[in-house]
């Protein structure tokens, strides 16, 4: 696994984006891997929404071949060494977005998301935007 897939970017390829799909697909799926955090978000927007059996599928087929990732104590501790650092910073960053940030942090691997504002205050994350461009 080499990548994870913040909520953000999951929703742009199941909607079809064209530039992220163009990237998702130079690689395999086991390059990829969806924090259970952002799991959690897709099925809370799949609650929310006027089809939610139909939507539920849609999310169920795009993680299938993917890696999902239990938010675990390595992930919790880094979550917690992030946070710190942010606040004494004064600049904290929502707690779903710290937790998947501390779990790329925590694998090694290069978080994929749109939401650079919020995440490029992570110190020492890997983070590519490949909605805005192609790579």
């Amino acid at each position: 696994m080499r990548y994870l897939l913040d909520t953000n970017a999951c929703i742009r390829v199941m909607q079809g984006h064209l530039q992220m799909l163009a990237n998702i697909c130079r690689f395999s799926p086991d390059d990829f891997g969806v924090s259970m955090v952002s799991v959690f978000e897709l099925l809370s927007g799949v609650q929310r929404c006027r089809d939610p059996k139909g939507e539920r599928v849609k999310v169920e087929r795009f993680l299938a071949p993917l890696h999902l990732l239990p938010f675990d104590y390595d992930s919790a501790e880094r979550a917690a060494v992030v946070r710190c650092e942010l606040e004494k910073a004064g600049n904290k960053i929502g707690a779903y977005d710290l937790q998947i940030a501390a779990q790329a942090l925590a694998l090694d691997v290069t978080l994929i998301s749109h939401n650079v504002r919020e995440f490029s205050r992570v110190k020492g994350l890997l983070l590519e935007d490949w909605e805005a461009s192609m790579t």
